[in-house]
């Protein structure tokens, strides 16, 4: 089981906000995954990648891949209370999931 986090590199956080913003994705994921998905993730180490996305477009393909594959996502949108407006996508986490499914989706991509 894994869980992949795709955090923007093209609007331009700091590490704190971009720390910030990986954590509401994968929590909100594992909220939006059955309980096969979460229990078998939390026993296994609740292994994940953070990996680099170019742009809000590709966040929200990806995540409409995920969801024809079944996978719990989810797409974080910022309050804009510091370094962003508010509404702007910053991550996307895709699962927990089957490693081979979750990596059909973000295989592709760079580690951040």
């Amino acid at each position: 089981m894994k869980q992949a986090i795709v955090a923007r590199t093209d609007i331009g956080m700091g590490q704190g906000k971009l720390a910030a913003q990986v954590a509401h994705a994968s929590l909100s994921a594992y909220e939006n995954a059955d309980d096969r998905a979460r229990n078998q993730w939390k026993s296994g180490g609740q292994k994940k990648v953070v990996l680099k996305g170019e742009s809000e477009r590709q966040l929200h393909e990806l995540s409409e891949i995920a969801d024809s594959r079944g996978l719990p996502n989810a797409l974080i949108r910022d309050a804009g209370h510091t370094q962003l407006e508010s509404g702007t996508v910053t991550a996307l986490a895709v699962g927990p999931g089957d490693e081979d499914v979750v990596d059909r989706v973000t295989g592709e991509l760079s580690l951040f």
